[in-house]
């Protein structure tokens, strides 16, 4: 008997350290290629079109076709204090990662600044738009990964702690002086082509740090709850959570459906809903990264069977 508990035991064990390892190199996978495609955003179209940049990035880049100096390398000095004040404020976790994302971007823009003189795009608003594509893709890999790239970013969560100011405003404030900066220096049309690059790295990092695993949250009130929420079971194949509410009128206790959907979904919803009752309030809204049970862990085989008889299963 102790054999066997040992047993189980050391399985475990074995099982935790192996998916801690899984999980960190995934991680520092997902951080690398990150700054890989944010590094090939900007060697191949923001340089190349002497567009500016976001950040500490905006000040390197300015630097650069002034002086000709590597923007890869002054990032890693620019961001040397940047980590202190990260190592003080927030620890040595958060500080480690922030060297790491700072390496890394800084890294890559170096390692693929090659490819600026080729001059693949002569169009700045393609260059600009792009450009934008690929910083965003690559700075939301990188946020996904809970690391970050240094620079504004730190400073904006710092003063957000210690300010309660809102880290979009802050860092967009720090952005407006290097665009302000950069139409002195160069001219208008640089400013402008750099706003419109600024947007969409800034979609595109919300979109894939939000994920694109977009699902559709409905939420159901009706006499006939319990009728429709096991006929969306039985017929859509989701769970269906009731929620007990009360009408503030009529002080009616009644259950309320909760569930979410895939979008190819939502019509079969609907029709079972009219169906049942076509009186019933529903609502139907956006939702993203959905997790658990019916979506990222299978459905048990059987309904009563929950997620430890599974997790046993696997022993």
């Amino acid at each position: 008997m102790i054999g066997r508990y040992f047993k189980l035991f050391l399985r475990s064990l074995i099982g935790k350290t192996s998916y801690v390892m899984e999980s960190h190199f995934g991680r520092y996978l997902k951080i690398f290629i990150g700054s890989l495609i944010a590094g090939l955003g900007y060697s191949t179209f923001i340089i190349p079109a002497k567009l500016l940049a976001s950040g500490l990035s905006g000040i390197a880049v300015i630097v650069y076709y002034l002086l000709d100096l590597p923007i890869g390398l002054q990032l890693i000095v620019y961001n040397i204090p940047i980590v202190y004040i990260a190592y003080k404020v927030f620890g040595k976790l958060y500080a480690i990662d922030t060297i790491i994302g700072t390496v890394m971007l800084s890294v890559a823009i170096d390692a693929t600044s090659f490819i600026g003189n080729y001059n693949l795009v002569e169009d700045p608003i393609l260059n600009a738009v792009f450009g934008g594509v690929l910083v965003g893709i690559g700075c939301g890999i990188v946020f996904r990964a809970n690391s970050n790239g240094g620079g504004f970013d730190v400073l904006g969560a710092v003063i957000k702690k210690y300010y309660s100011l809102d880290l979009g405003t802050v860092v967009f404030g720090f952005n407006l002086i290097i665009i302000l900066v950069g139409i002195v220096l160069f001219n208008v049309s640089i400013g402008l082509y750099t706003l419109i690059n600024m947007y969409i790295v800034g979609e595109i990092t919300n979109k894939v740090v939000a994920g694109f695993n977009r699902k559709k949250l409905v939420i159901i009130m009706s006499p006939f709850s319990e009728l429709i929420g096991w006929t969306i079971i039985q017929h859509i194949g989701r769970g269906v959570t009731f929620l007990h509410g009360e009408g503030a009128y009529s002080h009616k206790n009644q259950k309320v459906i909760f569930a979410v959907v895939s979008l190819t979904q939502v019509s079969r919803v609907k029709l079972i809903v009219n169906a049942l009752d076509p009186t019933a309030f529903m609502i139907i809204t956006d939702t993203s990264e959905v997790a658990g049970r019916g979506f990222t862990i299978k459905m048990p085989t059987h309904p009563n069977e929950d997620m430890n008889t599974q997790k046993l299963k696997g022993l």
